[in-house]
């Protein structure tokens, strides 16, 4: 059974529907562990104290802010606990928006809300208002002691929430921004169109896979069973276009050529 992360209420006006969050997705991926080669067994990582010279247990360890270099605040988790605002227990609906007006670098972890048995009237009725208008709804939830705005959405008979970053915390790249599209002729931008447009398909992400992952699954599984390690693909070799549209021209021929779609399709038929 799946523990919730966060459990209280989501605010409309009056109405107050009491909730759960869970995850609603996790990062997966093969996880190795550090082993030390002499004697294969699990290395232990220890906290340790440089200037007593020591291991430190867990419960000697306190929470602090540096305040300037080497110098340090210590503050305790009860003090904390203290400042919680309401939103530690309360989503309070702060405004309604378009979902189209959100652009998607916001977005970071979503959960699923799911109702109390006592609010379970309250929570359908705002799901269908919201879908009957195709809304979304802002609002404000404290969760691992900190304070974020999420975005809260019909998905599949349900709200989910989307934490979003600030705005602050969205980073500035230097030469980012900056494509040379007084450059580009017509005939170019034309073909470009056309290759992205033979490759246009619904979006079925059951059809994609970590390739990757699966390799170094059977890569484990070879040398478990003393078997020779399966043979490493050659990546093709790329590099900068100079002719444009010429590079163009071929990439549309492969596309269209019986073989290459022949090909795509039979990938697709092994992932779907």
């Amino acid at each position: 059974m799946a523990t919730s992360v966060w459990k209280g209420y989501i605010s409309f006006g009056l109405v107050a529907v009491p909730v759960k969050l869970y995850s609603a997705a996790r990062y997966s991926h093969v996880a190795f562990h550090e082993i030390h080669r002499k004697c294969g067994t699990r290395v232990r990582q220890q906290l340790y104290c440089p200037y007593d010279k020591e291991v430190v247990s867990r419960d000697e360890v306190a929470l602090g802010y540096e305040t300037e270099k080497d110098k340090y605040v210590l503050v305790d988790p009860g003090e904390l606990k203290k400042l919680q605002p309401p939103s530690s227990t309360a989503m309070e609906i702060l405004q309604f928006v378009k979902l189209a007006e959100i652009d998607p670098i916001y977005f970071e972890t979503s959960y699923f809300s799911v109702p109390e048995e006592a609010g379970a009237r309250a929570y359908a009725l705002l799901l269908k208002a919201m879908e009957e208008l195709s809304y979304a709804a802002i609002a404000k939830v404290t969760m691992h002691q900190r304070e974020r705005t999420v975005v809260i959405r019909p998905y599949q008979n349900g709200l989910i929430l989307h934490t979003i970053y600030y705005p602050s915390e969205i980073h500035d790249i230097k030469g980012y921004g900056k494509p040379e599209e007084r450059s580009l002729k017509k005939q170019e931008l034309d073909l470009a169109e056309q290759f992205a447009k033979s490759l246009v398909k619904p979006f079925r992400p059951e059809q994609y896979h970590d390739e990757y992952s699966k390799r170094v699954e059977k890569l484990i599984e070879s040398k478990r069973d003393g078997k020779a390690a399966p043979q490493a693909e050659t990546p093709r070799k790329l590099a900068p276009v100079i002719d444009l549209m010429s590079a163009l021209k071929k990439s549309l021929g492969r596309e269209k050529s019986p073989e290459s779609s022949g090909n795509r399709r039979r990938k697709l038929g092994k992932t779907a």
